[in-house]
């Protein structure tokens, strides 16, 4: 969680670095779409700015508005059906050079009536523009390279010398997991409320995360490629951020929920719960929770890929002193992972005054819970409690999985 005094500098620094994202991208790709289901890039340039102005300014200062058109226009983003396309065209969006205005305003109304912003309201200006580095990270993924300004240091650091997986099922005890937090523990968005403690049966999880080999061979016996892949002749190749490459078999593979619940099911097994997961990233031997799998000192580069330190993964083996109390590894980093648990609230779900759509709209047994981290995930999202969502078949985030067998 960040420190109350320190807020103001918090969201200095995560606009810098999506100023940074955002200059990835070649000005004249503003008006195309990354994602097709997705609004066109130009929104997200200012979706973030109008995000903050709307919730702090407006709606919790009583500021009056100085551009009203964008503070609606770039309100709020979509979350269309898979193959659901998008009809507006370029020309219904402004031209960039006032997004860039309307943005530079609004960052000096912020700053200048900071001290006046409640401290909620600041985390959630903060958590939501992280949130948004890690989207932007992965439409700029999928944008062709033409459309991209590679930066000067495109290739990810040296990945860390990892042993090639040898991949076994760890067993997990009976125990308890507390999903959620409660209202007086710390800042939480809407649906990480009200917490509870859930009693989990014994299974089995696979200590490491599915790899690309290993859905190749799903890939072989009659599966789709997943959407990061492409294939010349016989040989794959991965799409990076920023390139491609010979598939690495030991980097953890990419899908939709529905793809990696039919290789579970190819595999005799099954996605864990969003209760299986605590337990085994949370749980220890001795029936005690963590704040993190490694345990409660706060999350650090040698713990796992995370915190925009790599654009892309690394082997599932790395980072070994991130491992859970029951050495499964790599639970928080290097991909989040689905779950077969739907996207609900909890009992005592109550809805944020001011931004009361953020969880309750996709409350539609359309979306799956998503646990875990990304390399692009900040790491005040590497919380216990935080949940993320997609539907079932959204191919295009950095989402994998492993696989749990439950005790007969």
């Amino acid at each position: 969680m960040i420190s109350s005094a320190v807020l103001p500098e918090a969201l200095h620094h995560v606009r810098s670095h999506m100023d940074e994202m955002f200059a990835l991208i070649h000005p004249g790709s503003f008006y195309e779409r990354g994602i097709p289901e997705r609004h066109r890039l130009i929104f997200y340039l200012g979706h973030v700015e109008a995000f903050d102005w709307n919730q702090i300014a407006r709606w919790t200062l009583g500021k009056a508005s100085f551009h009203e058109e964008f503070d609606q226009l770039f309100e709020a983003g979509i979350d269309p059906a898979f193959g659901t396309l998008p009809c507006d065209q370029p020309s219904d969006w402004p031209v960039i050079d006032d997004v860039l205005a309307y943005n530079r305003r609004v960052r000096k109304e912020i700053d200048c009536s900071i001290d006046d912003a409640p401290t909620d309201m600041l985390h959630i200006a903060i958590e939501h523009r992280w949130m948004h580095v890690e989207t932007t990270a992965f439409i700029v993924h999928h944008l062709p390279q033409a459309a991209k300004l590679v930066p000067q240091l495109a290739v990810s650091p040296v990945s860390p010398v990892s042993p090639p997986p040898v991949h076994e099922m760890i067993e997990i005890p009976e125990g308890t997991a507390t999903l959620g937090c409660h209202s007086s523990d710390q800042f939480g968005w809407d649906n990480e409320f009200d917490g509870f403690e859930a009693i989990v049966p014994e299974f089995s999880i696979s200590k490491y995360k599915v790899t690309n080999l290993q859905y190749l061979q799903f890939v072989h016996d009659g599966a789709v490629p997943p959407p990061f892949w492409v294939q010349r002749g016989d040989a794959w190749f991965l799409r990076t951020m920023f390139g491609e490459c010979p598939l690495p078999h030991d980097w953890p593979v990419y899908v939709s929920q529905r793809e990696a619940q039919a290789y579970a099911l190819w595999a005799g097994m099954a996605l864990p719960t969003e209760a299986q997961f605590h337990r085994a990233a949370y749980g220890t031997m001795d029936g005690e929770e963590r704040m993190y799998p490694w345990g409660n000192e706060a999350p650090q580069g040698f713990h796992g890929n995370f915190g925009l330190k790599r654009w892309d993964p690394v082997s599932v083996t790395a980072h070994p002193v991130g491992e859970s109390d029951f050495g499964v590894a790599q639970l928080v980093g290097n991909g989040w992972e689905w779950t077969s648990t739907l996207f609900h609230p909890f009992e005592g779900f109550t809805p944020h005054d001011t931004y009361p759509g953020y969880s309750a709209r996709f409350f539609d047994q359309d979306h799956y819970v998503v646990k875990g981290a990304g390399p692009q995930t900040a790491t005040c999202l590497l919380r216990r409690s935080f949940r993320n969502w997609f539907r079932p078949n959204y191919p295009y985030a950095h989402v994998g999985f492993r696989c749990v067998r439950n005790a007969s």
